[in-house]
């Protein structure tokens, strides 16, 4: 039997986490008031009536969230005190390698806080707590693990003048651009930052993302910034089929080169596919899921996270994770957002377990994946040596707990 104990105790792993999502929530309090930013409550209990809730009404409810919390993350000493405590509190739940990600332009006051301060400032955050927790004697004994990181930069498919002072001022300077287009240069502009500092800071940047609406807002407009990262050797996810369908999961593959697929939530539903051209909707999808499968393109499964922003789901056993299982498809459950859906790694992996036919050896492959599928930063012996660590413990720890 899997017991909650044990997926504790696993080593895990989480590729989809959003730092500006994941907060804690007395932190973002204290920030508030230091920071003289307010907030609708003070109180724990008072966010988590009025903002941060179990349910959501919809997407712009779920979303709403984000104003309060990237509201303090303007300042240097916040990022990193918000890296450096996202990063214990995983520890704490036995995961052993995250991947935080996050939109630097989004914390860029085109003062102080350049895109190489606020790309510094994570990651000093992140490798303070890398450094402590590796110092462990059952660490350097090899009784347990090593933690990880990596960071992952986003993109956004849509901003304006007022999500940020940088965005702002990219409007002003291109004030006779067509939006769509200064969008775009935001996107290579981002893309072309993040190899610089990567390359020359050896700061650990391993991915490339793109996130916010997909409706509306096509991956083929950001080709040019997915071609610029794919071209020196980044990684790339995309969010997509979180809120459209199969076209948009086409198109973050075909287009951008994605290595994985942020959600993919949609992939299967007929009814999301608007193409007048493709006609047979249901040997597209067929297609395309086998085509996800075969390539072991890895799709990041977020199930709290799709039941918040997707209300009309009536449960969580009509959660499409059910079919990728049904399709050895290769997925990860990640977070999203432990904030702003009240969720850790532990809970979701838990929440699937429960009700998905998830048995020893399928657990296993899952867990696994989040190990293989990661952009870990390093060559890819020191990755098979990583993942053989993981996996090794993984198996030492259910033995343990009776589950092998």
């Amino acid at each position: 039997m899997i017991t909650e104990a044990f997926i504790k105790e696993m080593p895990k792993s989480d590729l989809h986490l959003h730092l500006d999502g994941s907060l804690r929530l007395n932190t973002l309090i204290e920030l508030a008031r230091k920071d003289k930013i307010e907030l609708p409550s003070y109180t724990e209990e008072g966010l988590r009536e009025l903002v941060f809730k179990d349910k959501y009404g919809n997407l712009g409810e779920y979303l709403h969230g984000f104003m309060y919390t990237c509201s303090v993350l303007h300042k240097s000493e916040n990022l990193e005190r918000v890296a450096y405590e996202l990063a214990i509190d995983n520890q704490k739940e036995g995961v052993r390698y995250v991947e935080v990600r996050y939109a630097p332009q989004l914390h860029v006051d085109n003062q102080t806080m350049t895109m190489k301060a606020v790309l510094e400032s994570v990651n000093k955050g992140l490798a303070r707590a890398e450094k402590e927790f590796n110092a462990r004697p059952e660490v350097q004994n090899k009784d347990e693990p090593p933690f990880r990181y990596g960071i992952i930069a986003c993109a956004m498919r849509m901003f304006g003048q007022s999500f940020s002072p940088y965005y702002g001022k990219l409007f002003s300077v291109h004030r006779y651009s067509d939006a769509m287009e200064v969008i775009r240069m935001g996107a290579l502009e981002l893309a072309k930052a993040m190899v610089k500092i990567r390359d020359e800071q050896g700061i650990p940047i391993v991915g490339f993302d793109l996130a916010g609406q997909e409706a509306g807002y096509p991956a083929s407009d950001f080709i040019a910034a997915y071609d610029y990262v794919h071209k020196n050797f980044m990684h790339k996810t995309v969010h997509a089929g979180e809120a459209y369908g199969a076209e948009s999961i086409f198109e973050a593959i075909t287009s951008l080169h994605a290595d994985r697929l942020g959600h993919g939530y949609y992939l299967f539903d007929e009814n999301k596919i608007s193409d007048p051209k493709i006609k047979d909707k249901k040997a597209y999808i067929g297609k395309l899921s086998s085509y996800i499968a075969d390539q072991r393109i890895t799709i990041e499964v977020c199930l709290t996270s799709n039941m918040q922003t997707n209300p009309e789901i009536s449960n969580i056993q009509s959660h499409t994770i059910k079919t990728m299982l049904e399709k050895k498809m290769s997925l990860v459950i990640c977070t999203d957002n432990r904030l702003i859906s009240n969720t850790t790694v532990s809970k979701e992996i838990q929440l699937a377990v429960d009700n998905f036919d998830i048995n020893a050896k399928s657990l296993k492959d899952i867990v696994s994946y989040g190990f293989k599928r990661s952009f870990y930063p390093g060559d890819y012996p020191e990755r098979r040596d990583y993942v053989r660590q993981m996996m090794g413990h993984y198996d030492k720890t259910a033995k343990k707990h009776g589950i092998i």
